[in-house]
């Protein structure tokens, strides 16, 4: 997001109510200091949207939402409540999603984007609320099988607003999509990265364009390349209508096949949630998040112990190139990947570099730092991690993501099949921090744990379960007072008929806290 310089008098009560508004933090940093005289408080409106989940008639879609205990009730001391709706759809814009007709993406009159004006848009058959949350402290599940199960879109106020958090989880096991896609739902925005896209032919991704509002969105889509913006890459002006959600089939906005690519989305007008569901025709599918703003390091949490193929993909998307150094943070200490030491990124190019099985039996995490410690050239990047061999193999996407600020949560654990990864990327600034298994969706009592992350390394963890467990859990991570920065993701693992299928989900700060000046402040410390 771009700076927004301001300084207003009188603004302390109407920026306690901004929907999902928080101070933004530096990558690498603790949590902003208050301003003198400042307060934080939890924000009283969160948004999230969900895309459609799966085409495949062999499918089926877990939704789990969740509010942590501990916020104060609303502005008007209302408990609060958190619900999602289903959105309309745009039809014709680039293939059903079965793998079936890839390249057959309805194209614009000068031959670019997938036109969505020219697509119908089909309203929601049933705007029954999912997942309505109606407490903190427990999640709320439900499922369907549905190959039509449309896109969702929903807020949250009150009590429930900070910290609201949703999770889609897609079992698929059979045909091009098979495979395990999980995804966090995410908050609408103006701006998105997505190092690690492909427009190949064994590859066919989605971009799913979701608008929470009453007005049209308009948004441009580039593609670049190893050598900068693909030609064709004609993705401009497409139009996302109220509460409605587009799919974009890559490959329809590039006449270039590119296996490694990077696709940056932008709304002009309006906002959208945006996630691009990535299906490969050996190694299976996953949703790809969104990457971190770009900043000068990054960091990329939670690579897992048996991963027998690691491929980065990095852009410096500014006018200047980067030059970083490579790590990868083990539990014993930093390390640098042979042959890697160092990547040097063209300005405006996407550059893409296979570390193979990087972490050789011992998870980690991947790091990524100026060489020139002076350095401010911001960097945006993304993980494709393989695991299993031969016709067995399950790819996932691990993004840069935000540093764990005040509290994080992760959604739709069952039993044991979830991994907490951990990682405090500074030498010599520990990282101290909570974990707290919540009360299951079905019963179970609350459990909490706390780590301790040794700077410069990384920590692979069996997260705690609540006792008594039924149904599904939500982890909450919390650093402590003082505790050095740390990055947090988690991985569910999920066979399916020998397929090591997996999916890893981020845990960036939720933003649920909000720093409110005094009267006569200058705000430009607070916003981003």
């Amino acid at each position: 997001m771009k700076r927004t310089m301001m300084s207003l008098i009188g603004v302390s009560a109407a920026l306690a109510a901004v929907t999902g508004v928080a101070a933004v933090t530096a990558p690498g940093g603790g949590a902003p200091d208050a301003p003198r005289g400042g307060t934080r408080l939890p924000v009283q409106r969160s948004a999230l949207l969900c895309p459609a989940p799966t085409s495949s008639e062999v499918g089926e879609t877990a939704y789990t939402a969740f509010a942590p205990q501990g916020a104060a009730a609303g502005a008007d001391g209302k408990k609060g409540t958190a619900q999602l709706l289903p959105a309309g759809t745009v039809k014709d814009t680039g293939g059903t999603g079965d793998g079936k007709d890839k390249g057959k993406g309805k194209k614009g009159a000068e031959g670019g984007a997938a036109d969505s004006a020219a697509g119908q848009a089909v309203p929601p058959r049933d705007t029954k609320p999912v997942v309505p949350l109606r407490q903190a402290g427990r999640p709320v599940t439900t499922t369907t099988d549905s190959a039509d199960a449309p896109a969702l879109v929903g807020t949250a106020d009150g009590s429930l607003a900070p910290g609201w958090t949703v999770q889609q989880t897609t079992s698929v096991a059979a045909g091009t999509g098979r495979g395990l896609l999980g995804l966090g739902c995410t908050a609408p925005d103006t701006t998105f990265w997505f190092p690690g896209v492909s427009t190949a032919t064994e590859r066919q991704d989605y971009v799913h364009l979701t608008n929470p509002d009453s007005t049209p969105a308009v948004v441009d889509l580039e593609l670049r390349g190893k050598d900068g913006a693909l030609a064709g890459s004609g993705g401009e002006d497409i139009s996302v209508p109220p509460h409605t959600t587009v799919p974009v089939l890559l490959s329809t906005l590039t006449d270039t096949p590119t296996t490694n690519a990077t696709l940056h989305v932008v709304a002009r007008e309006g906002r959208v949630g945006a996630a691009v569901q990535a299906s490969d025709s050996k190694l299976g599918s996953d949703w790809l998040p969104p990457a971190a703003d770009p900043s000068p390091s990054v960091v990329l949490p939670g690579v897992p112990k048996d991963a027998t193929s690691v491929r980065l993909v990095a852009l410096a998307p500014g006018e200047s190139d980067a030059d970083l150094k490579v790590q990868l943070a083990t539990p014993t200490g930093m390390i640098t990947p042979a042959g890697v030491e160092t990547l040097h990124l063209k300005s405006g190019m996407t550059t893409a570099v296979d570390l193979k099985d990087l972490t050789k039996g011992e998870a980690g995490s991947l790091v990524l730092t100026p060489s020139d410690s002076g350095s401010k050239v911001p960097v945006a990047a993304a993980l494709r991690v393989t695991r299993g061999k031969g016709a067995k193999q399950e790819m996932a996407f691990i993004p840069a993501t935000r540093p764990v600020v005040k509290r994080a949560t992760a959604v739709d654990n069952r039993g044991k099949d979830a991994t907490l990864s951990l990682v405090a990327p500074e030498k010599g600034k520990d990282a101290k921090v909570k974990v707290t298994a919540s009360a299951g969706s079905g019963g179970g009592t609350p459990v909490t744990k706390t780590y301790t992350v040794k700077g410069g390394t990384s920590l692979d963890a069996v997260p705690p379960r609540p006792t008594g467990l039924k149904g599904s859990y939500a982890l909450t991570v919390e650093p402590a007072p003082g505790s050095g920065p740390v990055y947090a993701s988690r991985m569910l693992a999920r066979p399916q008929g020998g397929v090591p299928a997996f999916t890893v989900q981020p845990m960036p700060d939720d933003r649920g806290s909000v720093l409110v000046p005094t009267a006569g402040q200058d705000l430009s410390v607070l916003t981003d």
